[in-house]
């Protein structure tokens, strides 16, 4: 028996009465409504789709067989909004962050005062962020083959912005590291170099940062997932391996890797009071290991840390849990000792990323409900929410640029919103170039100077084999 029968309006759009049959198949009643409607009474077990103005019987289960379900549905209702973005980013030349906020209402509202100088600056920065329009950036490879093939897991700048460490998920499996030169970033042409590894790894990478041991960045530190019998390992990775045109003194040497068990989350440690550290969040227990000698600090915990950050100038470790409890570790309390566990935060759901801010007064954290909040450190109580972000079980990160003053996230939906930092203003929200696919969910990296101290400000974006730049001046 055929299950996907349909039952469509009339011309006139009139009801249709619904006929019996011995089988229980009968064409549900559809209640009276005018072709061009765009609001449709919803009925069980049926879609209205307001292109063909006709009403489709859901079918159950979800094989190739059923070419109408829930999920293809949602689908598609999601591809047309996203293209109806991109064609809205076309068209409108600027997009405005706020109702009333224009170039020429700012600059009236700063000349009659009613502006100082620092919200003058925050306003303007938020003005440029929604007017930022896509370019796709060229990249030169010594292997185009592999540009053409290889497609892009993970971006993260430097601390200067001056490089982009890739990793690239290859074709036969496994994945490839990269560094990105971002010098070639200018306007009219976006150009820029990738610096490919001789190495790749058939493990999966968990977690990746940069490390400052020899000199700023001057190593990164990636966590790998162990496979068969082999345990999982967390590398330093020297930046030299991916420059052939070096001078011979200054190859930092120091290639080495420790074995742990798996890790979900890594950090490495700017505090002094921990140097040459690094920690690495594992299921139910924190590590923190000296580079240099080798020494293991040991913190038992009660859930699986997802994510970690040193502060730079108090002496402490904050983890984000898969159970959403945030906690903060002393480094001055041995592992043995009591009181190492200082501030204590709580998300209703798993916690996927924490920053902290400059001050060290706050921080931000997200999860995988799709919560971003902002934590006041001094009272452990949420004094901002930001909303839009969507998440249902990814472990994405959050991105805080206090410069200027913006907040970054990109959701499982494939979108990019940027939000105010001040106040949670939703100020922009970016469609991928492609299709949203679990699989494509895009990388991005935004920075005050994109590619070193003369750049301008913008967002990378890097999605399948391709680089986009979102710049403004």
């Amino acid at each position: 028996r055929l299950w996907n029968r349909r039952t469509p309006l009339d011309d006139a759009g009139a009801q249709q009465s619904p006929r019996a049959s011995s089988d229980g198949r009968g064409e549900a009643p559809l209640t009276s409504s005018p072709a061009g409607s765009s609001s449709v009474p919803d009925l069980p077990g049926y879609y209205f789709d307001p292109e063909k103005k006709r009403y489709f019987r859901l079918l159950p289960g979800h094989n190739n067989c059923n070419p109408l379900t829930k999920e293809s549905i949602r689908q598609k209702e999601m591809e047309r909004t996203r293209l109806k973005l991109l064609e809205d980013e076309k068209r409108q030349g600027k997009k405005i962050a706020r109702l009333g906020f224009n170039t020429s209402s700012l600059l009236q509202k700063s000349k009659l005062g009613f502006l100082n100088a620092t919200s003058y600056c925050r306003l303007a920065h938020e003005l440029r962020v929604s007017c930022m329009q896509r370019k796709k950036v060229q990249i030169q490879s010594s292997d185009p083959s592999a540009l053409a093939s290889d497609q892009f897991n993970l971006i993260m700048a430097d601390t200067n912005s001056e490089r982009l460490f890739t990793v690239n998920d290859v074709k036969v499996g496994g994945s490839k590291y990269g560094i990105i030169s971002l010098h070639g970033l200018k306007t009219p042409t976006f150009r820029v170099h990738m610096h490919e590894n001789l190495y790749f790894t058939n493990r999966k990478v968990n977690a990746v940062c940069w490390a400052s041991l020899n000199h700023l960045d001057s190593h990164v530190l990636l966590c790998l997932m162990g496979i068969a019998e082999t345990s999982g390992c967390v590398t330093l990775l020297p930046t030299s391996l991916f420059v052939s045109n070096h001078a011979a003194g200054d190859r930092p040497g120091m290639l080495c890797s420790f074995r742990i068990p798996g890790a979900w989350s890594c950090a490495w440690s700017p505090n002094v009071q921990a140097n040459s550290c690094f920690s690495t969040g594992l299921s139910r227990r924190v590590l923190v290991t000296s580079v240099v000698t080798g020494h293991r600090q040991s913190f038992g915990t009660s859930s699986d840390v997802l994510t970690q950050q040193f502060a730079l100038t108090a002496p402490l470790l904050f983890n984000g849990c898969r159970s959403g409890e945030i906690f903060a570790i002393d480094l001055r309390c041995q592992n043995q000792g009591k009181g190492w566990k200082t501030t204590r935060l709580f998300h209703d759901s798993a916690v996927t990323s924490v920053q902290i801010l400059q001050e060290e007064q706050c921080l931000m954290a997200s999860d995988m409900a799709g919560t971003i909040k902002l934590w006041d450190l001094r009272t452990t109580k949420c004094i901002r929410q930001y909303e839009g972000h969507v998440n249902e079980y990814a472990h994405l990160p959050l991105h805080v640029h206090e410069e200027e003053a913006i907040v970054v996230a990109v959701g499982q939906d494939c979108y990019t919103r940027i939000w105010s930092l001040h106040d949670g203003q939703l100020l922009r929200t970016i469609p991928s170039p492609y299709p949203t696919s679990k699989a494509d969910i895009p990388s991005v990296a935004f920075s005050s100077r994109l590619g070193g101290a003369r750049g301008a400000p913008g967002l990378l974006m890097a999605v399948r084999q391709d680089l986009y730049c979102f710049s403004y001046s």
